[in-house]
C-alpha cells in the first residue's frame, strides 16, 4: 500500500497513523519530493477523475490567478495538478486493487476493515 501526501498534511499523518497502527503495511510517498510523477496521476485520473483529484478548497487553489481557474477540464487540471501537486487532495491511498483519496469514514472503512 502507498500512502501519497504531504508530510505537514493533518490528515495525511493521522491516515499513516491509522494504518500503521492496524497493521498495514505502508508506504509514505510524499508528493513534493520526486515520489510522484506523471505516471502517478495519470492512473488516479482514470480511476477517479479530475474532478475527484482536484482540491478547490485548498491555499494552492485559492493563490492561482483567476484565469488560470477558468474553463477547467481534464487536460488543463491535470497540467495544474502536475505543476503544483498540492492541488490534489490528500491522502491519496493505493492499494493493489484501488485507489482511494481522502480519509474520511468511507475511506476510513475501506481500508482498515478486512
Amino acid at each position: 500500500m502507498k500512502l501519497f501526501g504531504i508530510k505537514t498534511c493533518d490528515t495525511c499523518r493521522k491516515a499513516l497513523k491509522a494504518l500503521e497502527n492496524a497493521g498495514r503495511p505502508v508506504s509514505f510517498m510524499d508528493l513534493r519530493s520526486g515520489d510522484f510523477t506523471g505516471e502517478d496521476l495519470d492512473r488516479w485520473l482514470s480511476v477517479l477523475g479530475w474532478e475527484a483529484l482536484l482540491n478547490r478548497r485548498s491555499t494552492s487553489w485559492r493563490a492561482l490567478d483567476d484565469t488560470e481557474k477558468q474553463d477547467l477540464d481534464g487536460g488543463k487540471a491535470r497540467a495544474l495538478m502536475l505543476a503544483s501537486p498540492t492541488l490534489i487532495k490528500r491522502p491519496v491511498i493505493e492499494t493493489a486493487d484501488t485507489i482511494i483519496v481522502g480519509f474520511g469514514k468511507a475511506q476510513q472503512d475501506a481500508l482498515l476493515k478486512s
